[in-house]
């Protein structure tokens, strides 16, 4: 008797191992990007690193650049950072957003809460081109999914500031960035060795070590759901391998005697 072929669970085998290898092999490809712990069929982001990111955010980005797709509240939950609750609302109180109008019509300010959207560091657009030499600091909601090359580009950018070369000639307000398109940049360095961050829990701290903590934060930002999404991915794709196995061996014992 002839065994059915193996050939379909070889193939789907294989399609399989491409799946989970396609991150680590893109990564390859970039020897200077960091081993981001959430790539692979396996990956999860890693609560501490989302802190430290989020203490970077706070302490630096925020200065310029606005989360405005978040809600205070994300930063907590199963799809959060890893914050408590009282932890959430000590942070969005560090804030103030316009109250309800009174009786009388009046708007006054109040501390934020856990449902309001992350506050914007400028009250528009025109106020932050102001502020930023007529630059409009991009919001960081989605800067991740937005550039190509996701996290390994926004990780260049912050790492890439260096001395401008002898021949090349920097404009006034602009920063000479290695990995910038055109390498003229309006943001200056937002990370450098001497505007480290303390980080709470103890984590040294060095300009690639922050690139890297605030590059996993804003992937996050972007894809707060995804280690909820890969546990589901991993449960079903256990579920199809039982199932095909199953299927296999029900049709072995049907066509057993064809065979």
């Amino acid at each position: 008797m002839r065994s059915p072929s193996m050939r379909p669970l070889l193939a789907a085998a294989f399609a399989a191992s491409v799946v989970v290898l396609a991150p680590s092999l893109a990564s390859a490809a970039d020897p200077a990007a960091p081993s981001w712990s959430w790539l692979g069929i396996f990956g999860k982001y890693d609560p501490a690193q989302l802190q430290r990111g989020f203490q970077v955010y706070h302490d630096v980005c925020s200065n310029c650049h606005s989360l405005s797709l978040l809600y205070y509240r994300n930063l907590g939950g199963d799809d959060g950072i890893g914050l408590s609750d009282d932890d959430v609302k000590k942070i969005a109180a560090e804030k103030q957003v316009p109250d309800e109008p009174n009786d009388a019509g009046d708007v006054k300010p109040r501390a934020a809460r856990p449902s309001d959207h992350f506050v914007a560091p400028f009250p528009n657009a025109n106020a932050a081109r102001s502020a930023n030499g007529g630059a409009l600091p991009p919001d960081l909601s989605l800067i991740v999914k937005a550039r190509e090359g996701g996290p390994n580009y926004v990780y260049a950018i912050l790492t890439g500031f260096v001395d401008a070369p002898k021949d090349a000639k920097v404009p006034d307000g602009k920063y000479y960035n290695k990995a910038f398109a055109g390498n003229m940049i309006s943001m200056p360095p937002p990370i450098t060795k001497d505007s480290l961050v303390s980080y709470a829990d103890g984590t040294k701290n060095s300009v690639e070590q922050e690139s890297q903590d605030i590059v996993a934060f804003l992937n996050w930002a972007a894809e707060p759901e995804l280690n909820v999404r890969h546990n589901m991915g991993v449960k079903v794709l256990i579920f199809a391998g039982i199932l095909t196995i199953l299927a296999y061996l029900v049709k072995r014992k049907i066509w057993a005697d064809v065979h």
